[in-house]
């Protein structure tokens, strides 16, 4: 097997059989070398047996021993990621695998990070709350237009990223998916270029969505507000990490 050139990241908690069409819609769609790594907070939860049994070798399942949560699976994930470019997607099949490509070829291109984007011209959000939508249309197109921040959608969490990026600044969100903003808004402060392809998202169609709106608002803030500051460089954002400055 080719040297993948990228790592596909999914956390994912107890989807079962559900992560089946979404691997399934993944390996159609993918066509450069890739690996694909389900990440779970518990070696005992449902989604693991499913993708055992799952019969391709480039699909295999982790255990993220950071603690638990999808911001801190999709930091295990990167971590353990072998190729350049890191995509995340989610497991409940609202993202479309068709662009990864596109996603990643952007990256190799020199991006930091390339967003899909539901808020640009061709992009569209199809279901899912009402007010969840609108709160991160105003904050996706507001960043987009008032810090420049190279995307229209940066709250979106289907992304790529370089690889080496990411490891470099450091992922600091330790709850939900607020990662997508934090690394958009990294990118930003560092001047590095991003991004944007538009993309459909669909509400998922089965099981439940692990999404707190309410719990997670306030770490999307944070990260909202912190794109707005000056030019950094990736020694001051490794800094603010450790408490340096």
């Amino acid at each position: 097997m080719a040297a993948p050139r990228v790592s596909v990241v999914i956390p994912a908690y107890n989807e079962g059989d559900y992560i089946i069409p979404v691997l399934d819609r993944l390996l159609e769609a993918v066509a450069v070398a890739c690996e694909i790594a389900v990440v779970v907070d518990d070696p005992e939860d449902c989604t693991v047996a499913p993708i055992e049994k799952y019969a391709d070798d480039r699909v295999s399942w982790l255990h993220n021993t950071y603690g638990r949560g999808p911001a801190n699976a999709i930091r295990f994930g990167i971590d353990a990621a072998s190729a350049p470019v890191s995509v995340v997607t989610m497991a409940d099949g609202c993202d479309d695998a068709r662009q990864i490509d596109d996603l990643v070829r952007l990256v190799e291109r020199g991006v930091a990070v390339a967003a899909a984007s539901r808020y640009m011209a061709g992009g569209q959000q199809v279901g899912g709350p009402f007010l969840k939508g609108k709160l991160s249309s105003l904050a996706g197109r507001s960043l987009g237009l008032l810090a420049q921040v190279g995307t229209r959608d940066a709250t979106n969490s289907f992304k790529a990223y370089s690889t080496e990026f990411v490891r470099s600044v450091g992922i600091e969100s330790r709850a939900g998916f607020e990662i997508g903003i934090e690394l958009t808004a990294k990118a930003r402060r560092l001047r590095l270029p991003v991004a944007e392809i538009p993309t459909i998202w669909l509400d998922r169609q089965q099981g439940v969505s692990n999404f707190k709106m309410v719990q997670w608002i306030p770490k999307y803030l944070r990260w909202y507000l912190f794109a707005f500051g000056p030019k950094l460089t990736r020694e001051q954002i490794r800094d603010r990490q450790t408490g340096e400055g």
